[in-house]
């Protein structure tokens, strides 16, 4: 069983100015309202996703073992080359693996898989993200200012089956979506 938990969070996706513009909000009465949203916007579609737009520490655990297959895929991309992962195994950290990097990043167990091991609580804490806002792709940017202006546009009373992620922040999402079997 695996559980993923986010302990930062790299802040919103989007510039409060390029999302202003980009929902034609020209005046400055709702501009703590609108960070709100680009915050809860980034979470939605870093949630949705299975990424994180801007660096943040992931921490995994593990509760049934290094699986058999000696692989373990992490849950929260993108990871960068030359990242840090930290291991622990029941307590004691645990070196012998390889970061294989990249938007669906995985270790590889480089030791023998020994029954202590393949039983042991796992503990894995590594950075996650494109980096600072300047890396986040375009696509992704677009997305999350587009999902604010849907946050914006649905203040107020409504109907609550329509909050969701907005058709096209669904769309980009959903090329960046890690799906495994």
């Amino acid at each position: 069983m695996m559980h993923a938990q986010r302990l930062t969070f790299g802040g919103a996706g989007a510039s409060l100015a390029e999302t202003k513009l980009h929902a034609r909000i020209d005046f400055s009465d709702d501009d703590a309202a609108i960070s709100a949203m680009l915050s809860a916007a980034t979470r939605d579609l870093e949630e949705f996703a299975g990424i994180a737009l801007l660096t943040q520490t992931i921490r995994v655990r593990i509760l049934d073992g290094w699986p058999l297959t000696r692989v373990i895929h992490l849950p929260i991309g993108p990871v960068q080359d030359g990242a840090s992962v930290a291991v622990t195994a029941d307590g004691e950290t645990f070196a012998g693996f390889d970061l294989w990097p990249g938007q669906r990043a995985r270790l590889i167990l480089t030791d023998d898989l020994s029954t202590d091991l393949a039983a042991a609580e796992l503990v894995i804490e590594y950075p996650a993200g494109f980096g600072g806002l300047e890396n986040v792709p375009d696509d992704l940017r677009l997305a999350v200012m587009d999902q604010t202006s849907a946050l914006y546009d649905a203040r107020g009373p409504g109907n609550p089956k329509t909050l969701a992620l907005s058709p096209h922040a669904a769309r980009i999402a959903a090329r960046y979506r890690g799906v495994r079997l």
